[in-house]
């Protein structure tokens, strides 16, 4: 177990080595390719309304004239010690981890980049809970209530959470249960957890239960695929021959066998949406690194763009290595092997 852990944790360093060169590639080196000059990648961290000397000096502090290959090593030294940026007259200092300065906001990425962690972490992870624990339980049920009543209503409640975009169920939502009920009056305003742990929770509620029923239809059709399959193996069977209670059977022996295909899924899920939930952060106008990356789309700040690529990519990778240490706990073959 110790060497599985060791193997996928020095794969996991070894693909974030590989994503940060992919991504600073395709800011840097792929742009040069399509003839873009050092110029014009200045001009993306000074703005639309710099002048001609504003970019030239921004392209000499930040060395974009020199090879790519030194400019990621910067970049990586950056996040390890962090970098100074030189204004001419005085110094900005960026500690690590340092993924840049914005210069049309004249702030560190990495700060901001934490200041609107929370709101998706909050989001992401409330939204995953409900979507797991009610999207598996719906799909074990249909799968043992098979042809009834039960399983059509579900599945056609799942078929349509899968159908549906979040922008239109979260506007739906929003219109009725916050506009014209009132249920949720502060949804779409964020708090703090420390600040209030009751209002923070109750504002969160309908973006949670919007998302999870569009994520969680797709894990309920899977299990349910899943337990239908496995329910008819042979080990099951003799697990009933030796007459272990039925309750165990589904659990212990089916549910667990079923659950490797969900992980994978749900670590792919989770790991995109704690890079930024793009759509469901805009539609409840949520301060999170979806939004915090689309307003940096639209102000041209690469930098900041960058960052959130880099820590999405980050969370993604972490989030699959969770998964495969959870194999090994679900499934003992993964430890055999």
């Amino acid at each position: 177990m110790v060497n599985f852990l060791i193997r996928r944790l020095l794969a996991a360093i070894a693909l974030l080595i590989i994503v940060s060169m992919v991504t600073f590639a395709i800011f840097f080196l792929v742009p040069r390719l399509t003839g873009a000059s050092s110029a014009d990648l200045a001009s993306r961290y000074v703005g639309k309304s710099a002048g001609p000397q504003a970019i030239h000096e921004v392209e000499i502090r930040l060395g974009l004239n020199r090879p790519v290959a030194v400019q990621y090593w910067n970049f990586v030294k950056g996040i390890i010690v962090g970098a100074h940026y030189d204004f001419g007259p005085s110094k900005v200092y960026c500690g690590p981890p340092c993924f840049g300065y914005s210069f049309i906001n004249q702030t560190p990425v990495w700060p901001d980049l934490l200041d609107r962690l929370p709101v998706t972490l909050s989001l992401a992870g409330g939204a995953a809970v409900i979507w797991l624990v009610f999207g598996v339980t719906t799909g074990v049920i249909s799968a043992l209530k098979r042809g009834s009543a039960v399983d059509r209503v579900s599945m056609g409640v799942a078929l349509a959470g899968v159908s549906l975009p979040i922008f239109f169920t979260g506007l739906l939502s929003l219109a009725i249960f916050r506009d014209h009920l009132q249920w949720f009056p502060g949804a779409g305003t964020y708090v703090g957890f420390t600040q209030n742990p009751a209002t923070w929770a109750a504002n969160l509620v309908l973006p949670w239960v919007t998302l999870a029923f569009l994520q969680g239809a797709l894990y309920a059709r899977l299990t349910r695929a899943g337990m239908l399959e496995t329910m008819g193996e042979d080990y099951i069977r003799t697990a009933r021959a030796k007459g272990l209670p039925e309750r165990v059977v589904i659990v212990r022996h089916a549910l667990r066998a079923t659950l490797t295909p969900v992980l994978t899924i749900f670590g792919i899920d989770l790991g995109t949406l704690l890079g930024g939930a793009v759509l469901t952060e805009g539609t409840f106008s949520l301060p999170g690194l979806g939004k915090f990356a689309i307003d940096s789309i639209n102000n041209n700040d690469l930098p900041r763009v960058l960052g959130v690529v880099m820590i999405g990519a980050f969370f993604i990778v972490i989030a699959n290595l969770v998964v495969d240490v959870l194999y090994a706990v679900i499934d003992p073959r993964v430890r055999i092997s």
